[in-house]
């Protein structure tokens, strides 16, 4: 998935594009010259249930004020909703935003769901990797 698109403050075009990892997944937003303006980190849920847990979000400093995290959050849940993917918010940044604008977000197709604390517990052993 590549998504060009201006920022909120229309200064530069940005491209999101989709970063399948092995453990760790991103939207990364880059700037017109190619660096790396920003991500959203989420982790694809065990046992091929259809859900993305997003739990970081990170917009370099040289960036901010630009609308990058808006765009990286925009185009992950609308990412989501073509994938056909439930969206568990345990991302401080996607969690407001669908608590305040949660109906429309399924209006437009999307679904969602509250974090458990089995998806924080995946989140915390997947970052840290295993214990040593």
């Amino acid at each position: 998935m590549t998504q060009e698109t201006t920022t909120g403050t229309g200064e530069t075009a940005t491209t999101v594009r989709l970063a399948i990892g092995d453990r760790i997944s991103s939207y990364i937003a880059r700037s017109a010259d190619g660096r790396v303006a920003g991500r959203a980190d989420f982790i694809d849920a065990p046992e091929g249930r259809a859900e993305r847990i997003f739990f970081h979000t990170e917009v370099d400093p040289a960036y901010g004020g630009r609308g990058i995290g808006v765009l990286l959050l925009r185009e992950a849940l609308a990412d989501s909703i073509r994938r056909g993917v439930t969206v568990v918010p345990v991302c401080p940044l996607f969690a407001r935003h669908l608590t305040r604008h949660g109906g429309e977000y399924v209006a437009e197709g999307g679904a969602y769901r509250t974090p458990r604390l089995a998806d924080i517990d995946l989140v915390k052993r997947t970052v840290t990797g295993p214990a040593r």
